[in-house]
């Protein structure tokens, strides 16, 4: 399989409330190292209603802070897609002149809805086309935090008490559910059920505010997870690549002092508008990454870090490696932890198949720079479809004749 100069698909934007993340996530940390690479890029950007369009300007950040992104999409053809065992781009040059391009590799910068949930690795798995990243029953489940809490409890690894509901039965009988969730106690978290970047999330502190925070979780969702708190919290994250061997990031905590890690603290504060904010973490210490401040590597509440012989952070590395398996994940993924320093205890929390940036700065801190990361995903991808090309995929039965 080919490996040098491939020309590479980057799909990015897309309808989702995790748009803008994508963007920034596809200029920062895909686009460069591909052509530091010595790769060919092809831009994609979803528009917010569902329009792929690729254009050189789409690669440069100023194109979207200006009226630049409005012309574009006002002006630009729509792409449109041969797949006929392959996976084609025909791009519209003049009324009369169409250019194909054959797509080697896709790496997807997609966050959220329609990207990372699945939707997209699945159209790829049928066009035969290789792809950076988890596959589409990973993603799916991934994606799904009441899904993916199943599987990992299946497999004997802990997780906070919750409950879950759709939009239908809350309409139906909200003082029902209101019941079973004032049951759970306080605090909890609200959660809409498939979306990242901790958008739509709401601790609750107080019954009396439970359903208004179940509102602004199912704006967003169709489905609700609602989630015990964990007592004395503590919140890692833990980025980890490979295959069948894996390669864990460091395990990092966030410095944030908000009630949790929300979007704010994720992707505003540790830019320029919130360096030496108190909420992003200030000059407490630590790396500041592309979510902001956070200590890198993780000190945990029992002195454990890395290089320590036993405690908790090597216990966060272990269950992060038994959840990134059992939820099959492939090429990347970032798992989020709750730890209890008190009771000495490691929560999942969820899995994120399409980490903010790649989580570059975590690799980063560990020896891999950005470049290296990204040709260890496309690699990673190439060893997959060969793996998947191998399998036979035909039957060779006398059925339709007989029918």
């Amino acid at each position: 399989m080919k490996r040098d100069n491939l020309l590479v698909a980057v799909p990015f934007g897309g309808r989702s409330a995790e748009h803008d993340v994508s963007v920034i996530t596809a200029l920062a940390a895909i686009i460069p190292p591909l052509r530091l690479l010595g790769h060919t890029v092809m831009p994609i950007y979803i528009t917010k209603e569902g329009k792929w369009l690729t254009d050189p300007r789409l690669t440069e950040v100023k194109t979207y802070q200006s009226g630049v992104l409005e012309e574009i999409i006002e002006k630009a053809e729509p792409l449109r897609l041969e797949l006929d065992g392959t996976f084609t781009i025909i791009q519209k040059k003049t009324r009369w002149k169409k250019a194909k391009r054959r797509i080697d590799l896709v790496f997807s910068a997609l966050h959220g809805t329609y990207g990372e949930d699945g939707s997209l690795m699945g159209l790829l798995r049928m066009a035969g086309v290789p792809f950076v990243g988890c596959d589409m029953a990973a993603s799916a489940v991934a994606m799904d935090k009441v899904l993916s809490k199943d599987v990992v409890r299946a497999q004997g690894l802990l997780t906070p008490e919750w409950i879950s509901f759709s939009k239908v039965e809350w309409t139906q009988n909200p003082e029902r559910i209101l019941e079973r969730l004032r049951k759970l106690g306080m605090p909890v978290f609200v959660k809409p059920a498939h979306l990242g970047s901790s958008i739509g999330i709401t601790k609750v502190t107080k019954a009396a505010e439970l359903g208004n925070a179940v509102d602004v979780a199912l704006v967003y969702d169709n489905k609700c997870l609602v989630e015990k708190a964990v007592e004395n919290l503590t919140e890692v994250t833990v980025p980890v690549i490979g295959n069948e061997d894996l390669e864990l990031g460091l395990v990092e905590k966030p410095l944030n002092k908000g009630e949790f890690f929300d979007f704010d603290a994720k992707y505003l504060n540790g830019g320029k508008k919130g360096e030496g904010s108190e909420q992003g973490g200030g000059k407490k210490g630590g790396g500041k990454g592309a979510q902001g401040y956070s200590e890198l590597p993780a000190m945990m509440p029992d002195g454990s870090t890395r290089g320590s012989r036993r405690g908790l952070y090597q216990e966060c590395e272990e269950v992060a490696a038994k959840v990134y398996r059992a939820v099959g994940c492939q090429g990347i993924a970032r798992i989020d932890l709750l730890v209890d320093g008190k009771a000495g205890k490691v929560y999942f929390n969820e899995v994120n198949p399409m980490p903010g940036s790649l989580y570059a700065h975590n690799f980063a801190a560990g020896g891999m720079s950005k470049v290296d990361l990204v040709g260890r995903l496309v690699e990673l991808a190439l060893e997959r479809a060969e793996a998947e090309d191998s399998l036979e995929r035909a039957f060779s039965t006398s059925y339709l004749r007989q029918f």
